[in-house]
């Protein structure tokens, strides 16, 4: 599994921002990200996998940017068993607190795009930063299951 997108935005509605490396703090989430703020949402993951199957439904290939998603990851795929599970890239760990719902803006970018990210979590899921590290694209990424008590 391998990281293979990294995007900021400014601001709400700004362009996204693709970049090479970035730092992740527990404090501000992706610097220079507008909602980094500590909280259940401070980043946010999609899946290549998920995203590709989402594009495939609508018939058009697309760039994930327009999921507006922080991080893309490749191989692997998300669901409501996730929730808890930590994301690892590098020291940076990112524990999943819910599903990125898809919001109706999806259509705004391309139609029937928010009714396609619905099925299987392929909106991607919400995190929180539990440690914070430097990434860049082509770290390796794990995803560790959370041990129940």
């Amino acid at each position: 599994m391998k990281l293979i997108g990294i995007a900021r935005r400014k601001a709400s509605r700004a362009v996204m921002e693709e970049l090479n490396q970035v730092n992740v703090t527990c404090e501000n989430g992706v610097e220079g990200d507008f909602r980094g703020k500590p909280g259940k949402r401070q980043v946010t993951v999609l899946s290549l996998d998920s995203w590709q199957d989402a594009c495939d439904e609508v018939g058009e290939t697309l760039p994930w940017t327009i999921r507006r998603a922080n991080l893309l990851v490749e191989g692997m795929r998300f669901s409501e068993r996730n929730v808890g599970d930590v994301i690892s890239i590098g020291s940076l760990q990112l524990q999943i607190t819910r599903e990125t719902d898809p919001c109706p803006r999806m259509d705004e970018q391309f139609q029937g795009m928010t009714q396609a990210l619905r099925p299987e979590w392929r909106g991607g899921v919400c995190c929180r930063v539990l440690s914070e590290g430097d990434i860049q694209l082509g770290d390796s990424v794990q995803l560790a299951t959370q041990v129940e008590s």
